[in-house]
């Protein structure tokens, strides 16, 4: 059956990036029956809050994602101590004792050179003597993962064949100077003791993957057959705006509050950085249903909030009413399937779903007054007009009655009456809302 995770940090709220990878290993679990691990990656005990914790899963439940198994990080660093036992003794992980301000100049001295900047391994030469020198100065070690020089291969289910030479690596710390286990040791103990199956993750950690393949190596030579990686590209905001977590830059408590549909989300996240069309769908099972690793491209992708915001706009005449109806914002109002169907296809967030639930049934500003005859020809057609005017052939006699006695047509009929009745210019079939207001109402606001 097989594992997948997605992997976040407490650290803020989630954006449209993080959204991206949850929603590419949900579908991935859903379209191939594996199972979903949610794991937080909490062991940044500064950073991480648990209210982002919570903040994070209201946003994946929103969503529509469940998960199997969650897991904090933070609960697991005894099985991270063990693991980094086991590569010291192996000699795999050693002690190095620079000073950021040492790194740095090393880095750039070698620059300089037009070398790579790779720690030069300075550390292995160090007697135990000298090391405890090292610490009695009150220096303490960080612990570095030495990398083989062999290439490293995988193949990769969207970038295909990778190869990665370990002699142009520097060895990565696995454990900081204050004793916590870096992402890197942390990710590849979990994904090896937890049966992940799948890694689908950004381009970003591309090259992450060989250092975790030769730690996985390292810790149990079976362990890297046992694991797929996959890693889509990343995309760029439109504007050129830097996502963040902790800006809460197009978060998706932004989103959600702007009115966006979850499933209108999901339909552009999942297609983005594909060959596929931009189109709305009704269910996560019709996006999982075509889901595939390769479909997506290899070019970076562009997000643009107003693509989204159309695809928004074009979701609302698919969805049926039950899926609507437990999103919307608590309303005094009815909502009912003869009223969605009115109005669906004028629903561009779900904010104007309110709207229309006052013109329907509720109370609306007075409308323009420009033209006060136009408005007693209307209230006295509509007086003269039967209760059930919103049958068709009741709304025909209203509107023949009313165009006889202002001697208006057309446009110059239909539009100032939308007005006095909705308040806007556009908006569904007159007589449809009028069945739904009732001959008192519209009388009632025809009167104000």
């Amino acid at each position: 059956m097989g594992w997948v995770r997605f992997a976040p940090s407490p650290t803020g709220l989630l954006h449209v990036g993080n959204a991206r990878a949850a929603l590419l290993n949900a579908l991935y679990a859903r379209r191939y029956g594996a199972q979903f691990l949610l794991r937080i990656d909490d062991t940044d005990r500064a950073r991480s809050d648990a209210a982002f914790v919570e903040a994070l899963k209201a946003d994946l439940t929103w969503m529509g994602l469940s998960w199997e198994r969650l897991v904090f990080q933070s609960e697991r660093l005894e099985r991270y101590a063990q693991a980094a036992e086991c590569l010291r003794a192996t000699g795999r992980l050693y002690p190095c004792y620079e000073t950021p301000e040492e790194l740095a100049l090393q880095r750039k001295t070698l620059q300089t050179q037009g070398k790579p900047p790779i720690y030069n391994r300075r550390a292995l030469a160090l007697s135990e003597d000298e090391r405890r020198a090292l610490e009695s100065q009150g220096r303490p070690a960080h612990w570095r993962f030495r990398l083989h020089e062999n290439p490293v291969c995988w193949n990769d289910g969207i970038y295909g064949k990778k190869v990665f030479e370990g002699a142009y690596a520097s060895d990565p710390v696995l454990i900081r100077a204050d004793g916590v286990p870096v992402y890197t040791l942390a990710s590849v103990v979990d994904d090896w003791e937890l049966g992940i199956t799948q890694v689908i993750r950004g381009a970003d950690h591309l090259a992450n993957t060989a250092v975790q393949l030769q730690i996985l190596e390292a810790l149990d030579p079976k362990a890297p057959s046992a694991l797929s990686w996959a890693h889509y590209p990343l995309f760029r905001m439109r504007s050129g705006e830097e996502l963040s977590k902790r800006t809460g830059s197009m978060s998706l408590q932004s989103l959600r509050e702007e009115g966006i549909h979850p499933l209108a989300l999901c339909s552009f996240l999942a297609k983005l950085g594909t060959s596929e069309a931009l189109a709305p769908h009704a269910s996560l099972e019709d996006l999982a249903a075509g889901f595939a690793l390769s479909n997506m491209s290899l070019a970076e992708a562009q997000f643009d909030p107003d693509d989204l915001r159309r695809l928004n706009r074009h979701l609302w005449p698919i969805l049926p009413v039950a899926s609507v109806a437990s999103d919307i914002p608590p309303s005094d109002f009815p909502f009912s399937a003869d009223f969605w169907k009115a109005i669906r296809g004028n629903i561009e967030t779900l904010q104007d779903v309110g709207y229309w639930q006052r013109v329907c049934y509720g109370l609306l500003p007075p409308g323009a007054d420009e033209e006060p005859a136009f408005r007693e020809a209307c209230l006295l057609c509509t007086q003269r007009a039967p209760e059930a005017i919103g049958e068709v052939s009741a709304w025909q006699a209203f509107v023949q009655d009313l165009s006889q006695k202002t001697g208006r047509k057309g446009r110059a009929l239909f539009h100032p009456l939308r007005l006095l009745l909705t308040g806007r210019d556009t908006g569904p079939e007159l007589w449809v809302l009028v069945a739904l207001m009732g001959r008192e109402r519209m009388l009632q606001r025809l009167a104000r």
